[in-house]
């Protein structure tokens, strides 16, 4: 039986790494979207890092709900 305190530990660092993740997007969004529309506004590439690392975005956030049990470490599989 695993112990309640190393989950609940390991629970909240995937969380926090999670926040840091999507902090990092957000952060980044703000700055390239007004910086794409300054200098070449006809041209609208913020887009592709848009969808690119918001599709890994929601690849960890999925990770991080435990929809992707098969890269779970822990040794529950004896």
């Amino acid at each position: 039986m695993p112990d309640d305190g190393n989950e609940t530990q390991r629970y909240r660092r995937r969380l926090k790494t999670f926040g840091t993740h999507m902090i990092g997007y957000f952060v980044v969004m703000v700055i390239v979207i007004p910086l794409n529309m300054m200098t070449e506004p006809d041209n609208p590439w913020f887009i592709f890092p848009m969808i690119g690392w918001g599709s890994v975005l929601a690849l960890h956030a999925a990770y991080v709900m435990g929809l992707f049990k098969v890269f779970d470490r822990s040794d529950d599989r004896k």
